[in-house]
């Protein structure tokens, strides 16, 4: 027999023994014999997997956050607006740790905060924004801020007052567009046209 050989018969004679040993001091300390006996004295002699080490370490660090009221919901319990994640995403982890997470703030959104209950469009005077209604609405409902007003050139003439035509505010006698054209208009821009 060679010397290699004779050198992993004696390891293996040796992890035998120590097995055997773990296995008889598993099975007083349980009380008996079973399944758990053999399965712990398995475990014992095997060392602990990075796995096994990562699992633990985990355990014993504090989940992040603030812990979750029982039968509340992480997003009814915190303000998550401007956090991108999902609300499912933020509920379940709070079902799974007991912590609410710390609310992910990206950029904070332009505009304007939107009042509960109120479009933007509603609340802001939009007039000569391009972008339609609901596009801003949209944005209101998703970020929680109504979007700053984009102004292009700022139109000519004299401000709409709401609910009258523009032909009923401004004399329009010699002006050769239809009231309709400069109604319409009034009612695009927010501004009645200067007459012509």
């Amino acid at each position: 027999m060679s010397q290699t050989t004779l050198r992993l018969a004696r390891k293996a004679a040796a992890a035998m023994v120590i097995t055997v040993a773990a296995f008889g001091l598993t099975a007083c300390q349980d009380g008996g014999t079973g399944a758990s006996s053999s399965a712990a004295s398995t475990q014992a002699t095997k060392p602990p997997s990075s796995e096994t080490k990562a699992a633990q370490g985990s355990a014993d660090d504090a989940p992040a956050g603030t812990p979750a009221k029982s039968g509340t919901k992480c997003t009814d319990q915190i303000d998550y607006a401007g956090d991108t994640r999902p609300n499912a995403e933020i509920n379940t982890i709070g079902e799974e740790t007991g912590h609410c997470p710390t609310p992910e703030k990206g950029d904070k959104p332009k505009g304007t905060p939107k009042k509960p209950g109120t479009s933007c469009t509603d609340q802001i005077d939009y007039a000569g924004d391009t972008r339609p209604n609901a596009e801003i609405n949209t944005i209101g409902e998703e970020t929680g801020h109504c979007p700053t007003p984009e102004k292009g050139d700022k139109p000519k003439g004299t401000p709409k007052k709401p609910g009258t035509s523009c032909t009923d505010q401004i004399d329009y006698a010699g002006d050769t567009r239809p009231n309709a054209e400069i109604n319409t208009i009034g009612e695009e821009t927010g501004y009645c046209p200067p007459v012509r």
